[in-house]
């Protein structure tokens, strides 16, 4: 993230991570965080499973996992990374085997297991693969699935457990010579999953892939993951992330992204900064941001809309926004763009008005990145 001086304490300085590739998607170093979800489909379901990605690479996904769980599964993997848009991580369990069918499927990496892989020799048959295959591995080690012997030496799953199992088999890799690795340390407990994460940080410079795992439903999980890989995030710790919920593979990417804005180290789509309403409100606030929400969703360039109930806060918010309407009176409100007010609206009109005012910002943005890209073309020619 670049550093902010006007306003520093915005700033946070990310971990030094060296850099890998998974597809064509650099992960670590000064990259973008990327997000991913995985799919919940049959992984034999090829249709369904293809949509399902498409529709996670829809809603910003950077990666997709799928689950590999028997051969049926290593044989529509093929179809599946031929058909989609975004880097494929199979997800491999108990069988090695099927991570080497995966790698020779085309997936771009492969998610393992230390605690259930296999000993070492299979393990260095998972990475021959990958080596041959052009596939990163990540090692994925869950406290729910700690090696026997670390079980037995910390008496529980802990912190340090989970980081000593991690540090263990990213020394296999690398006694194999293969460093085209990240490493997740996740755990369903939010301060068990925090502290392994920060030890883990100071261990290694490999990328780290963020997650509370098995974090819930929708709404706890959410809450969960926004407090444990919010932090991490804040103290500039994590590559990728995913956000593990019971629910649609696409709310995981919603609520990752959400969780990257608030934070200032993603932008994508339409920051909407609303009030939660009071008997002040000038116009009905939650179903107005309702319906904005679902009527914006299409729009994946980068701007901030303020809905605000009445002029207590609507004013001072508008001016930091691209787009913003203050409630008023008579069923009327103010539209604000750019940070000053432009002109009223009626409340019955006001939704469409909006959606027209941000598709038409999100359009002039677009346009100057185009150019702005050009002029550096033409610079770079010269």
């Amino acid at each position: 993230m670049s550093m902010n001086h006007i306003r520093p304490w915005r700033n946070i300085e990310r971990r030094k991570s060296r850099q890998i590739h998974v597809g064509g998607l650099a992960i670590g170093g000064d990259s973008p965080i990327a997000v991913q979800t995985m799919t919940n489909t049959l992984t034999t379901d090829i249709k369904g499973t293809i949509a399902q990605v498409q529709a996670a690479a829809e809603a910003g996904a950077d990666l997709v996992r799928v689950s590999v769980p028997d051969e049926a599964s290593s044989k529509a993997l093929k179809e599946i990374v031929t058909e989609s848009p975004v880097p494929i991580v199979a997800d491999i369990h108990f069988h090695y085997k099927r991570g080497i069918e995966a790698a020779e499927a085309g997936a771009a990496c492969l998610r393992i297991n230390p605690g259930n892989i296999g000993d070492e020799k299979r393990v260095a048959e998972v990475i021959k693969a990958a080596r041959d295959h052009d596939c990163a591995i990540r090692i994925g080690v869950n406290a729910g699935s700690l090696e026997k012997h670390l079980l037995d030496k910390y008496a529980e799953p802990c912190p340090a457990a989970m980081v000593e199992s991690g540090l263990d088999h990213i020394k296999i890799l690398e006694d194999h010579d293969f460093h085209n690795f990240k490493i997740s340390v996740k755990a369903s407990d939010v301060f068990m999953s925090a502290a392994a994460y920060q030890q883990l940080a100071d261990a290694t410079d490999a990328p780290i892939h963020l997650g509370i795992t098995e974090a819930g439903g929708f709404v706890s999980g959410t809450i969960k993951s926004a407090i444990g890989l919010g932090q991490l995030l804040w103290m500039g710790i994590g590559d990728t992330l995913r956000v593990s919920l019971s629910a649609d593979p696409v709310e995981e990417i919603k609520v990752g992204f959400e969780i990257l804005k608030s934070l200032g180290l993603r932008h994508r789509g339409v920051n909407i900064i609303s009030c939660p309403s009071c008997a002040r409100q000038g116009f009905d606030v939650i179903k107005t941001v309702e319906a904005l929400e679902e009527r914006l969703a299409h729009i994946h360039t980068p701007l901030s809309l303020s809905i605000i109930g009445c002029v207590v806060n609507g004013p001072g918010e508008a001016l930091m926004t691209d787009v913003g309407f203050t409630g008023g009176g008579a069923g009327s409100g103010m539209v604000y763009l750019a940070g000053k007010a432009s002109h009223k609206m009626s409340n019955e009109a006001m939704v469409d008005h909006i959606v027209e005012e941000v598709e038409k910002k999100a359009a002039e943005i677009d346009a100057q990145v185009v150019e702005e890209a050009a002029v550096e073309t033409t610079a770079e020619a010269k």
